[in-house]
């Protein structure tokens, strides 16, 4: 479904302009999860790190069954080298979620860091325009962001992961609202009230 459709009320946006109430409660719990992780980082970064070990253990179980299912040898090997890695992976993830939660830091510092860079060298490119400017100046921030997390490393791998993921679920609660309330309005607007007659 077309999220600018569901927002303006044509078409399948009727659904949503019906059930807006539950996308705004279903809003308003992420955004509470988001500000909980916040409040608590180390928590939530340890938690992501234990959920990512047992996703790998998990993954490395289907590639096993594959590995069973798939005919012929290369396959099969494939898929078997598949499960050992990433079962022991998920294992040493599980083993150690502190060290792995450094780890996930120093990935994060470098993938802001490329992304700082790729932004940066965009917005070069791009004729002179408002949009070159927010590309840019998202670029430097990446890379001001990539640079403290980096400095204070590994200090920073005790909250980095959780205060991201907490401000990613508070953003996804907020947007989730906000689109709640926008659905809500063409509803109001098309709603008689109670002392304007039915047929008018």
């Amino acid at each position: 479904m077309n999220s600018i459709t569901a927002i303006t009320g044509h078409g399948e946006g009727t659904a949503l302009e019906n059930d807006w109430q539950r996308l705004a409660i279903a809003g308003g719990i992420v955004g509470l999860l988001g500000l909980l992780a916040m409040a608590a980082p180390a928590v939530t970064g340890l938690s992501v790190t234990l959920a990512l070990g047992l996703l790998l253990i998990a993954g490395g179980i289907v590639h096993a069954g594959h590995a069973v299912a798939v005919r012929g040898w290369r396959g099969s090997v494939w898929q078997a080298a598949l499960a050992v890695v990433s079962i022991v992976a998920g294992a040493a993830v599980l083993a150690a979620p502190a060290i792995a939660l450094v780890t996930l830091t120093v990935a994060l510092v470098a993938y802001l860091a490329v992304e700082g860079i790729a932004e940066l060298v965009a917005a070069t490119r791009l004729p002179a325009s408002r949009g070159r400017t927010s590309i840019a100046v998202s670029g430097v921030a990446a890379l001001v962001l990539a640079g403290l997390l980096w400095a204070g490393f590994p200090a920073t791998a005790a909250w980095a992961i959780g205060l991201l993921v907490g401000a990613n679920l508070l953003v996804t609660g907020i947007a989730m609202v906000a689109v709640a309330a926008a659905a809500r309005r063409p509803l109001e607007d098309v709603t008689p009230s109670a002392t304007e007659p039915r047929g008018a």
